[in-house]
This record gives C-alpha cells, structure tokens and sequence, in this order.
C-alpha cells in the first residue's frame, strides 16, 4: 500500500473513534440516570449525580481528540467545553436546569455562528471541522445553512422540552400527570442523538455531488457532531 492510500482508513478510524467516545458518555449519562430512577431517587436529583458521568465522558472526548488528531480541534474544543463547564455547574451548584441549558446555548450559539457566518459572505462550518470536506463552496454554504437551521431548531425544541411547566401542562392534557420532567428531558436527550445522527446522514447525497476532490477523505458525519456529545 503507497503512502497516499494511508489517510482515508485513518481519518475514518480517527472519526469513528471520536463518534464512540461521544456516544458512550452520552449512554454512561443515560444509564447512570436510568438506574438511579429504579432505585427510587428522585428526577431532579438523579439527574444532576448523573451528570457526573457527562462530565467525565466530555472530559475524555477532549482527551481522546488531542492524541488521536494531535490537535485541538476547534468543534470537539467547543462541545466538550460547554459540556464541561455547565457540567461542572450543574455539579457545583446541585440544579439541573443548567446541564439542560447547555443544549440550548451550545446550539444556539452555532447557529447564530452559522447563519450569521453565510449572511457576512463567510464560510464558518468549514473552520469549525477537525477535517475539511472537499466540496465547492455552492455546496458549502447549502451545508453550512442547512446545518445553523438544524441547530436553531434544536435550541428551541429545547427549550420546549425543558420547561417543567409546559411538560406538566402536556402531561395533563394526555392523562399522565405523574410523569417527571427529568425523565421527559433525559429521553428526549437520547432522542437527539439519533435525530442529529439521522440529518447528517441525509447530507451524504449533497456532499457526494459536489466533491472536488474524490480521492480524498471524506468525513460527512462531521458536522453532526455537535450535540452527539452529552
């Protein structure tokens, strides 16, 4: 095998490995909170000991993104930053709301970067990847937007979900008055997942017709890193 052969399995290997260290903080979050509730803590409480794990997880992704890339790479650097500091909020100040905001800020604040880079002429997704993708700037600014949509919409989803207020009111109109926030939010976290997983997938077929360079590594669940973290 010659040298140029080399960096597709790596950068597949490099991007797989980042993707199973996210989702498995993401299951040790969901799990920990999950039997915590079977042993009878309480929504809110389970859910800020769960957060232990999601510090920890986004501790190691960082980790794990400096040696396997030998770099900090400017969107783990920012996943993991806002999953650490409002992880360690949620820790210190023992309120939950806060590593429920974290979804909220961190994917508001890349879709104004987002929309916002477009709207200035810019091209701000692509700095924000570990490894570029090699496609036309058309095809760039269609990702880029597609993507700052998907993260608006996640924000304000969020935020939906979150509001004990409007959870209880939804949970009354359909005759299920005892169920728990927390429970409501830490499903609908998992739910998550598979959606962002799901929208990058759907932008194989617009990376694929706008590649310019076909021989090179392609990474096109990249973008959808952003939240696949915990």
């Amino acid at each position: 095998m010659s040298d140029a052969d080399t960096p597709e399995p790596t950068a597949r290997k490099e991007s797989g490995l980042r993707q199973a260290v996210d989702f498995s903080g993401l299951l040790a979050f969901g799990l920990a909170f999950l039997v915590m509730r079977l042993r009878g803590m309480g929504g809110d409480e389970a859910l800020v000991n769960a957060t232990w794990f999601l510090v920890a997880g986004s501790a190691v992704g960082v980790a794990v993104g400096l040696i396997v890339e030998k770099r900090l790479a400017l969107m783990p650097l920012l996943v993991g930053g806002f999953a650490l500091v409002f992880g360690l909020l949620t820790l210190l100040t023992g309120d939950g709301l806060w590593v429920k905001v974290k979804v909220t800020a961190l994917n508001a604040s890349l879709a104004v970067a987002l929309i916002g880079g477009v709207l200035l002429g810019k091209q701000p997704l692509r700095a924000l990847l570990g490894s570029v993708i090699p496609i036309n700037d058309r095809a760039w600014r269609t990702l880029t937007l597609r993507y700052g949509v998907f993260f608006l919409c996640v924000a304000i989803v969020n935020e939906l979900v979150r509001s004990e207020a409007l959870v209880g009111w939804a949970a009354a109109r359909i005759g299920r008055g005892d169920v728990d926030p927390a429970d409501v939010w830490v499903s609908f976290r998992g739910v998550l997942w598979m959606a962002s997983s799901a929208f990058g997938l759907s932008q194989i077929p617009l990376i694929m017709r706008n590649l310019t360079s076909p021989d090179k590594p392609v990474d096109p669940m990249a973008p959808a890193e952003p939240d696949t973290a915990p």
